[in-house]
């Protein structure tokens, strides 16, 4: 096909040509039927431009229509559409190439789509062109109303502020394109809050309006605000948001009491200490504003009283000073005077800040038990000190006018194990044995005073006995653990840091001091480093230790605490050698016996073994044979007596010699106690024959004596234990 340009020349309803691909083009036709009559404008050869509001319900045919040049009206060719929002949105007659748009189009979701055409042969689905992409973009409207994204506000602002004083800026947006005529200009403007405030049209910011305005009378104002587009005109789309605008103090009033006169009453039995009154003086203003300071500034009870304040109230507390007695004044004046410490200077002219009260205090008589000087004692004592040390002494009286003796007591339960005892008379308090300040620090007894006479009234205060410290604790070390040490450690290494503690109360500055005991200052195992610091270092002063020569080494050291007095003591530290790998791991720190080295070689191993195998068969022979026999294998017994009978062929004497000597009675010593043996049966021979000497020549059998039996039998016996011993224990 012809390619060729069109430009956008035409108005709506008039054919245009756009040429969109270099090779071929696609006519985009405008539409036709609209709507409402709403206009689609071309504003570039390639792009097309439609209302955001448009939606199918106001598309009557179509959107626009392409074309392209090889059509000549048969259907033969069939448009196709694609791209964003196609087959979606956008739809496409395949024969007529008119678009459709089937959604409501909204600029602020997207603002707009790039899609691609082209005509394909119906049948074979060849394409006839190449595809041709255009733009579609959507034209905005004022379709959104502003908003506060910030909202609702909070603000603060000083009371009694100029006219015009700054409060706060509020912020709108509009998502509608600010580019394109007046759809997101925004005006502001209040509605609520008048005439208190104001806004600035076109930067939102909120501003006083009204002098004066005072925190006590109003703290706390609603503000409503309006952001308008279309520049505030008529038909613009708008959005409010609330502000709440909270005045702050200033010190704008002066402090006030509510009366101009106060009466109290004391009672004459009261102590100095006590609380006769209080009085506050009103100042409607917040914190440090409103802070009053109180005063006493004239009257005669000002060497009687005094005036303090309470930190948590801030009330002004009138407290006895001395004591006063009803018989001698019965009553007193005073005037106090209330200010603020912190005045603004901005409002010195509305002064002055400060106001005055007078109050009357009236003495009063009554019957009340003894009382104490103090609501509570607090002594201290050191310790060990001797039986019948002064701790310290209470005191309570009778303020009524009989004015009774009053006597005093420990309550047992107050001082079960009775540490303490105290003068009935005069309230002294002494101990009854020394005291541990390791073992109790802190004794808290109480003490009654009954009045003597009267009503017998009693009264009771706590008394809190703290035990002072003496240095009578020698220090020790802080852990009794082993020190481990390699074998192979080398000299001048660390192996321990040793530090101390002490049952007494450190002084300040005071610390640990370190050395070796005398015996062990010149051994040549071990040094001790002083670290000033209340530790001591441990050096190991040569090398070569073996397990297997001494395995643990006592090391005696010195600490001495430099307290006052100075107390020292002798701890001995525990070092244990140990076998280590080539990471100085401590593998082994435990006593164990000397073994053979496991590489043995087989020869070894199989000699040993051999030598078990005899040693085991031999006990089972010996074992065996002893039960075999019917009498002991060996007699132990000393007059037992046997020989071994051996034959010779020589020629002996004559029948003499036989007669001479009874056989017989050798071979079996129990006949010559009456006991004969049976000739029936062939004597066994008892014993391994053996070698001897023999006299004379005629043919009779020597006999020789067996001694040393017993050794022989207890060397069996012991055999198994020398070999095993042998074996294990070389």
């Amino acid at each position: 096909c012809l390619c060729r340009t069109a430009h956008l020349l035409a108005r709506l309803f008039i054919p245009v040509f756009i040429s969109i691909n270099p090779i071929c083009s696609i006519s985009v036709l405008p539409v036709y039927q609209v709507c409402s009559h709403q206009s689609i404008i071309l504003s570039t050869p390639s792009e097309i431009q439609m209302l955001s509001t448009l939606n199918a319900s106001q598309v009557c045919v179509c959107v626009f229509s392409l074309h392209s040049d090889v059509d000549s009206g048969d259907g033969n060719i069939k448009y196709i559409l694609s791209g964003e929002g196609a087959g979606t949105i956008f739809v496409i007659d395949d024969k007529t190439g008119n678009i459709h748009a089937t959604k409501t189009l909204d600029r602020e979701e997207q603002a707009q789509y790039t899609l691609t055409a082209q005509a394909v042969a119906r049948d074979t689905n060849k394409p006839l062109e190449p595809p041709s992409e255009f733009i579609v973009k959507v034209q905005d409207i004022n379709d959104n109303p502003p908003e506060f994204l910030h909202g609702p506000y909070s603000a603060r602002v000083p009371e009694m502020s100029n006219v015009g004083t700054s409060v706060v800026q509020v912020t709108a947006t509009d998502a509608d394109d600010p580019t394109y005529g007046n759809s997101a200009r925004l005006v502001y403007s209040i509605l609520q809050g008048q005439p208190y405030f104001s806004v600035e049209p076109q930067t939102g910011i909120i501003r006083t309006a009204l002098p004066n305005m005072d925190r006590e009378a109003r703290q706390e104002y609603d503000v409503v605000i309006q952001a308008k587009d279309m520049g505030g005109h008529m038909g613009g789309l708008s959005g409010t948001t609330e502000v709440k605008i909270t005045l702050t103090d200033v010190n704008d009033n002066p402090p006030k009491f509510p009366q101009s006169v106060y009466s109290m009453s004391v009672l004459e039995d009261n102590v100095p200490g006590e609380e006769v009154g209080r009085l506050k003086a009103k100042d409607p203003d917040l914190g440090d504003n409103g802070l009053v300071n109180y005063r006493l500034i004239d009257g005669d009870g000002l060497g009687m009283f005094e005036l303090t304040t309470d930190s948590e109230t801030r009330e002004a507390v009138i407290k006895l000073k001395k004591p006063v007695d009803f018989e001698t004044k019965r009553s007193y004046t005073l005037k106090v005077e209330g200010s603020n410490p912190h005045v603004d200077p901005q409002f010195l002219a509305w002064g002055p800040y400060k106001d005055e009260a007078t109050i009357k205090i009236s003495v009063e008589d009554a019957d009340e038990p003894p009382v104490f000087v103090a609501p509570s004692y607090t002594f201290e004592v050191e310790e060990n000190a001797p039986e019948g040390t002064l701790v310290g002494r209470v005191h309570a009286k009778d303020t009524d006018v009989a004015n009774n003796p009053v006597r005093y007591m420990i309550p047992r339960y107050t001082d079960v194990e009775q540490f303490f005892s105290i003068n009935s008379e005069d309230g002294m308090i002494t101990t009854t044995r020394p005291l541990d300040r390791e073992t109790q620090a802190w004794h808290n007894i109480s003490v009654s005073a009954t009045e003597i006479g009267g009503h017998h009234q009693d009264t009771k205060v706590r008394v809190n006995i703290k035990v002072k410290d003496v240095n009578d604790n020698s220090p020790e070390f802080a852990t009794n653990n082993e020190v481990l040490m390699c074998e192979t450690v080398v000299p001048g290494r660390v192996i321990e840091t040793v530090s101390a503690v002490d049952k007494d109360e450190m002084a300040h500055r005071q610390h640990f001091t370190f050395s070796l005991a005398p015996e062990v200052v010149h051994n040549n195992n071990f040094s001790l480093k002083d670290n000033r610091d209340s530790t001591a270092s441990i050096y190991v002063l040569r090398k070569g230790f073996s397990r297997l020569t001494q395995d643990v080494y006592y090391l005696p050291i010195e600490i001495n605490d430099n307290g006052f007095p100075p107390l020292s003591s002798t701890n001995t530290l525990t070092i244990r050698v140990c076998s280590c790998d080539s990471k100085n791991t401590i593998l082994s720190c435990n006593v164990e016996p000397y073994v053979l080295p496991a590489g043995l070689s087989t020869g070894a191993l199989i000699a040993i073994l051999a030598c078990i195998v005899i040693l085991l068969a031999i006990v089972v022979l010996f074992v065996a044979l002893r039960r075999q026999k019917k009498e002991p294998l060996i007699v132990f017994e000393e007059e037992d007596i046997r020989e071994n009978i051996i034959t010779y062929d020589d020629e002996g004497g004559g029948e003499e010699d036989t007669e001479a000597f009874d056989i017989a009675t050798l071979q079996n010593p129990d006949g010559a106690n009456g006991f004969l043996p049976r000739k029936d049966i062939k004597p066994e021979l008892q014993y391994p024959l053996r070698p001897v000497n023999c006299w004379g020549k005629k043919r009779y059998c020597c006999m020789t004596k067996m001694t040393g039996s017993r050794n022989f039998v207890d060397w069996i016996h012991k055999l198994p234990q020398w070999f095993l011993r042998v074996i294990l224990f070389p």
